[in-house]
């Protein structure tokens, strides 16, 4: 028995050898033949430079600078200098045609659609899912362009792809539910017109000139509608799966430059981990935001939820700012903790927010640890255009290999030299408090504003103006005991807190002894203490909505504002509102609540503060 199990054994050993040679042999065929994308030459490697999304974003080129002064030009008489708008026209014709990028506002229409069944994924074998074609037919139609976006994502079969490529009616042969066990098919039709040289100027506003993929019922993205019916409908397990397609071009409405108003105050709504996902949320009937009317919209971060359910982030981006957008309302973002933990990075998510209306986030230096670390300036209205205000944006951190990644030294050191490139190179002190220019030639309007409801003080300093901080996560003196007010000796620490453990993050490196401790409002006297960050403001932490001072300076939570985040029983959701008025000299902030309640105001910073 043992011999003949020897035997046995000897006899597999000796199959090994040809079993690989084979196996190895197929697998190099198939990368050979199937897999490997030869480069003709490096032309083509040159063109995929133009190509590239980054290089032709028309976030960054095309839009006019509105965070330093605008332009010198004054404005036409009784007209406010950001309504002055500057010419963003785009030369489509210098947009590339053969990539698949729906930022763009490229006019082409399209010349042809098919749907493609794929069993390999096309980033691996774009080959295998391409439509059947001959250079003489690109040549007349032009080149096919994927649509990068899986029509059956979550059926779990083979998946079907739109691939675009310009009298009567025309169908794709495939249908948009090929692959979709049990689903009847659906086809998609199509009408051929003019050639974009016989369009009229409102025949072109027509044209189909792009196709997208939306998930889940919420609205699509900017510019896009959306073509009924669902192409996979959901079952209770999955999310509905629209194909979207946007007519002639529609660039996104850009804010303008961030500015007090005429009377010198100027609102800022915090919205805290809103916590989104790909499926629908559904309203309460709660709209504090509504009533507040701010000027600017910050979103502290987790606007998306994570965790698997925002797993498509475009589909939700395209609806977290919605609100503010509908209302016209300037807006900017940080990143949390959970933003970038599902589908696509924080690069990815910024270029997806600068498409979108009225935003005013920014990539911020590369050089610097994070995506999102910028700041904005706040303006005067009158024609001086001064600089009255300062807002620091960071990106706090996220999830890293399972791990936390929050705040830790490096990325610390990071945003200390980012606050004190910032602070020393961009602002400049100003004389304050600040006085608008008289602007003799807008006759009694700037008189009017001191008729008695703003008292100017006397006294006067060279300083720069204040300025505010938000970042997701908090910082550990967060939690560090509470400055005493010297006038009654009551702890300065104003709201609810200690209904959940610290969410501070494990590793200091001193950013706030080394970084917001050492930006001083003024450095020009020598006797002068006095700190140019006043508030930091904080989410992360649902039920945590205080305001602490410590050693000067407020650090204050913005609280669940969504009931898509965690919460507590007895604790109502709530956004937090910070009224800077004076001219930037005073700020004050409250919360308002589900209830539509206003809870514990309270002043920060100016003359009715708890002084130092």
């Amino acid at each position: 028995m043992a011999f003949t199990a020897f035997r046995f054994f000897r006899g597999v050993r000796s199959l090994c050898a040809p079993i690989t040679a084979v196996i190895c042999f197929s697998l190099m065929l198939t990368y050979v033949f199937i897999l490997y994308q030869p480069t003709p030459g490096p032309g083509i490697v040159q063109r995929l430079g133009w190509q590239s999304w980054d290089s032709v974003s028309m976030s960054d080129s095309a839009i006019a600078d509105t965070s330093d002064s605008a332009s010198s030009k004054p404005p036409p008489e009784g007209v406010d200098w950001w309504n002055v708008t500057s010419d963003t026209t785009v030369d489509s014709s210098g947009l590339p045609l053969d990539v698949w990028a729906p930022l763009l506002p490229h006019d082409t229409g399209l010349s042809e659609i098919a749907i493609t069944r794929c069993i390999i994924d096309p980033n691996y074998a774009p080959d295998l899912c391409a439509p059947d074609t001959t250079p003489e037919k690109d040549a007349i139609r032009g080149n096919w362009v994927r649509v990068d976006r899986n029509l059956n994502l979550e059926a779990g079969y083979m998946t079907g792809y739109l691939v675009e490529s310009l009298e009567g009616w025309h169908k794709a042969d495939v249908s948009l539910r090929s692959g979709v066990v049990k689903s009847p098919p659906l086809f998609l039709w199509y009408q051929l017109g003019k050639t974009a040289g016989q369009m009229s100027t409102e025949e072109k506003a027509q044209i189909v000139t792009e196709i997208d993929v939306l998930y889940g019922d919420d609205i699509p993205w900017f510019g896009f509608e959306r073509l009924e019916p669902a192409t996979l409908i959901s079952n209770g397990h999955t999310e509905d799966t629209w194909v979207t397609y946007r007519r002639g071009v529609k660039a996104p409405p850009r804010a303008p430059p961030p500015h007090f108003s005429h009377s010198g105050s100027f609102k800022i709504l915090q919205v805290a981990d809103l916590h989104y996902s790909v499926s629908k949320g559904y309203c309460r009937d709660v709209d504090p935001a509504c009533s507040q009317s701010p000027d600017l919209v910050v979103f502290s971060g987790d606007q998306l939820n994570g965790q698997s359910t925002s797993w498509d982030p475009k589909s939700v981006l395209a609806k977290f700012a919605r609100a503010a957008v509908e209302r016209e309302t300037p807006w900017a973002a940080i990143f949390g903790n959970h933003d970038s933990e599902v589908g696509l990075g924080r690069t990815g998510q910024m270029e997806l927010m600068k498409g979108l209306p009225y935003n005013l986030v920014e990539r911020g230096p590369k050089d610097v640890h994070g995506v999102g670390n910028y700041m904005l300036k706040v303006w005067s209205a009158d024609p001086s255009k001064t600089h009255l205000l300062s807002l620091y944006f960071l990106d706090s951190g996220d999830y890293t290999s399972g791990i936390y990644n929050f705040w830790g030294p490096s990325r610390q050191l990071h945003m200390i030299t980012f606050i004190q490139t910032k602070s020393t190179a961009s602002v400049n002190p100003i004389s304050r408090p600040f006085s608008p220019d008289t602007a003799k030639d807008l006759g009694d309007a700037w008189e009017r504003q001191f008729d008695g409801d703003q008292v100017t003080p006397l006294t006067s300093k060279l300083a720069k103006p204040n300025a505010l901080m938000f970042f997701h996560i908090p910082l550990p003196e967060s939690y560090n005991p509470a400055d005493a007010d010297p006038r009654t000796g009551e702890l300065l620490d104003v709201g609810e807190h200690g209904l959940e453990g610290p969410g501070n993050a494990k590793k200091s490196d001193g950013f706030f002894e080394k970084g917001v401790l050492k930006a001083l409002a003024s450095e020009h006297t020598s006797s002068s203490s006095e700190l140019e960050v006043k508030v930091i403001a904080n989410g992360h932490c649902h039920v945590t909505e205080n305001c602490r001072r410590v050693n000067g300076v407020w650090l204050c939570f913005g609280g669940g504002g969504s009931y898509s985040g965690y919460g507590k029983v007895g604790f109502d959701r709530r956004f937090r509102v910070y009224d800077i008025s004076e001219y930037g000299e005073t700020i004050k902030t409250w919360k308002r609540t589900e209830k539509d309640e206003i809870v514990d105001v309270m002043v920060l910073a100016g003359r009715e503060a708890p002084p130092l």
